[in-house]
């Protein structure tokens, strides 16, 4: 698998040619000024709450490469009235196969209000389970006993965390988070873009390394490839 990172907290993972694409914001983050937004790939758009920083390109890119959008049901029909119908609502619990693989829609302790002030639904994270791996995206959430569980029912290659503290959990949280989830290989998400959530890069890949899980950073437009 092939991850590559857009800026804040969203990612892109190819499986076997496949394109998941998670909460695309890539034009208002003026981090991310050197990705072309019209050469993101994408076959499925997952998003995982509701926040303009989590959906302000899934419109654009889900026009222009017929993706289909992968939220809550509350999601998915808002984007619905926008013209979007390829599209697969869930909700917290529940699982679907999809050609690339299973995914699961699992709890996250956050907010979840969209851009013109609709709700958002509950806000959550998703399990996806692939013959070349299972992988876990956090969303933006607080450390929760709930993770475990995560642990416990699954083998995963590597995982998504959101770690820049104040508004989701920080990096000691996301640590211990990575131990709950029993993951070596984290990449961290939702840092660095506004000054609420700018991280010290050093202390950070210390923190997990002393808990001997492996943190990457990736600088904005870096692929890493997962084997």
């Amino acid at each position: 698998m092939k991850v590559t990172y857009y800026g804040h907290a969203c990612l892109g993972v190819e499986i076997k040619g496949v394109h998941l694409l998670f909460d695309p914001f890539i034009t208002p983050n003026d981090k991310a000024k050197a990705i072309d937004i019209q050469s993101v790939p994408a076959d499925y758009i997952l998003i995982s709450h509701g926040h303009g920083d989590h959906v302000a390109d899934v419109e654009v890119i889900a026009k222009r490469t017929g993706a289909k959008v992968i939220s809550n049901y509350e999601i998915v029909s808002w984007f619905e009235k926008k013209g979007i119908k390829n599209n697969h609502p869930m909700n917290h619990g529940g699982q679907w196969k999809f050609d690339f693989g299973t995914v699961k829609y699992v709890n996250a302790v956050h907010s979840s209000t969209l851009p013109d002030g609709s709700s958002g639904g509950n806000p959550g994270g998703f399990v996806i389970s692939t013959d070349e791996g299972d992988f876990y995206f956090s969303g933006d959430t607080a450390l929760t006993y709930d993770m475990k569980l995560i642990g416990a029912l699954y083998d995963l290659k590597f995982a998504m965390l959101c770690l820049g503290d104040n508004f989701t959990m920080g990096v000691e949280d996301a640590a211990v988070a990575a131990e709950f989830i029993q993951c070596d290989t984290i990449i961290g998400m939702h840092y660095d873009t506004f000054g609420f959530i700018v991280i010290n890069h050093e202390k950070a890949i210390e923190t997990f390394r002393e808990k001997e899980k492996q943190l990457h950073l990736l600088k904005i437009g870096e692929t890493l490839t997962i084997d």
